[in-house]
């Protein structure tokens, strides 16, 4: 193993700097997909050491030929299989569904027509229109106080009427 690990480190120290040289010009610059070819190049010289024979001579021209078999192995592969993204639904051009906020819309419609014109009146002042209670005690030309506490009753009533129609818990 120690013999292995040796022969590696000087496979490594002679070679790694000219692989990612040549790795780098066949990924178009790409460092970190040149830096992954060179490993895969040197772990496949490990992984065949009779290619290591010195009596074959020089190692770097079949370090290459590796290396540059293996960067058009992997753009064969991303071409064959496109780059896979997760689809949004807006990317796919499908509009949300908003039938369940239709729904809701029409049920809280349906509560309000049950309260009566006065408490429904100082609702559609306070929380549709953003009225401040004196604001909508001038717009409705009632007191203060009694806007207050029609919208307390009014809110009381409107959850009564929201949990029959089963919107509320």
């Amino acid at each position: 193993m120690v013999a292995d690990e040796q022969m590696l480190r000087a496979l490594c120290a002679e070679h790694a700097g000219a692989l990612l040289g040549y790795a780098t010009r066949l990924t178009g610059g790409d460092r970190g997909r040149a830096e992954d070819i060179v490993q895969e190049t040197l772990l496949r010289a490990w992984r065949h050491p009779q290619a290591l024979d010195p009596a074959r001579g020089s190692l770097r021209p079949w370090l290459l030929t590796v290396a540059r078999r293996i960067a058009i192995d992997e753009h064969r592969a991303r071409r064959a299989r496109p780059y896979e993204v997760e689809l949004e639904p807006r990317d796919l051009g499908v509009a949300p569904d908003r039938l369940d906020e239709a729904l809701a819309g029409w049920l809280v419609e349906d509560a309000l027509s049950t309260l009566s014109p006065e408490h429904r009146a100082v609702l559609t002042e306070t929380y549709l229109r953003g009225r401040s209670v004196d604001e909508a005690a001038r717009a409705l030309g009632i007191p203060s106080g009694t806007v207050k506490s029609r919208c307390y009753y009014a809110l009381r009533a409107l959850r009564l009427a929201l949990q029959e129609r089963e919107m509320t818990s």
